[in-house]
């Protein structure tokens, strides 16, 4: 899926460049490859399209409208949620949780860490 999502960035700069913009400082390449699909994968009409200098004006202007900007913020809030929970082992309320997961279906992560929680440790000693 790494080939396909490079691929599709290489032919669609401005997607590109929009999703670049939406890395953080300090991400990891390992991090940020995964999150930059799974922000791909649910952008829907939040990324940019190609077209006339005319249309991109008026798309910069929507994307600053509140309603788009929720949805974007909202959207990099789940991702970050995501990699939270892939990478570092977070988790979160059974609602998010249940969000998250369904947004990520079908994005492999083949080198994510095994996370053991306390209580799964509990269970094993008792």
């Amino acid at each position: 899926m790494a080939q396909e999502v490079s691929e599709y960035l290489s032919q669609n700069p401005r997607v590109a460049a929009w999703v670049e913009a939406l890395r953080c400082d300090g991400e990891t390449d390992k991090h940020w490859r995964h999150r930059r699909e799974f922000l791909l994968r649910n952008a829907g009409d939040l990324a940019p399209t190609g077209g006339d200098a005319a249309a991109n004006a008026e798309e910069a202007a929507d994307a600053e409208s509140g309603s788009r900007n929720r949805q974007l913020q909202q959207l990099i809030s789940f991702s970050m949620a995501w990699a939270n929970h892939v990478f570092l082992g977070c988790r979160y309320p059974q609602k998010v949780m249940d969000k998250i997961l369904s947004m990520a279906e079908g994005i492999k992560v083949t080198d994510a860490p095994i996370h053991t929680t306390r209580d799964e440790l509990v269970a094993k000693k008792g």
